[in-house]
């Protein structure tokens, strides 16, 4: 940029006294700063553009490259399951003829049916403390729709 001491900022002053006089000079004055932010902003949007286009380029070329790495994965995964399979199928009978399946019996179909244990809706919903149920409003009381609306008809009309 151009380089201006306090002597040539100066020199450029009195210049502009002159030539301008003292009744336009803080108009002149004004303009002149305008227009100098005006280009300090065009220069701060042009280098803001070729910087995202620049980002741009780098993040297209990385998608390109994470593509093609995902690709050559997807290969390799898919060559060693294809592998795999052939093996296993080479393998799977000698183990269907060595073990038979046992029958199923009705009622374990029923007990594996049946949501028990510590996965069942019932045990994860009371082992919520009570506290915590208060807070987050979860109901801790089933009560049917008529009992609601009995219970809150009650109340406005009081």
């Amino acid at each position: 940029m151009i380089d201006l001491g306090v002597s040539k900022l100066a020199l450029i002053a009195v210049v502009a006294l002159v030539v301008v006089g003292p009744e336009r000079l803080p108009k002149v004055a004004r303009m002149a700063g305008n227009l100098f932010g005006r280009a300090q902003r065009y220069m701060a949007d042009v280098k803001s553009e070729v910087n995202r286009q620049m980002e741009i380029d780098e993040f297209k070329k990385f998608r390109e490259e994470s593509a093609s790495a995902l690709k050559e994965v997807e290969n390799s995964i898919n060559s060693t399951v294809q592998e795999a399979n052939a093996h296993l199928s080479d393998q799977a009978d000698i183990f269907e003829t060595s073990f038979e399946k046992p029958p199923l019996d009705p009622k374990e179909v029923l007990l594996k049916s049946k949501r028990q244990g510590r996965n069942s809706w019932g045990v994860r919903r009371a082992a919520r403390p009570v506290w915590f149920k208060r807070s987050a409003g979860i109901r801790t009381r089933v009560q049917s729709g008529a009992a609601r609306m009995k219970r809150f008809h009650h109340a406005a009309n009081k």
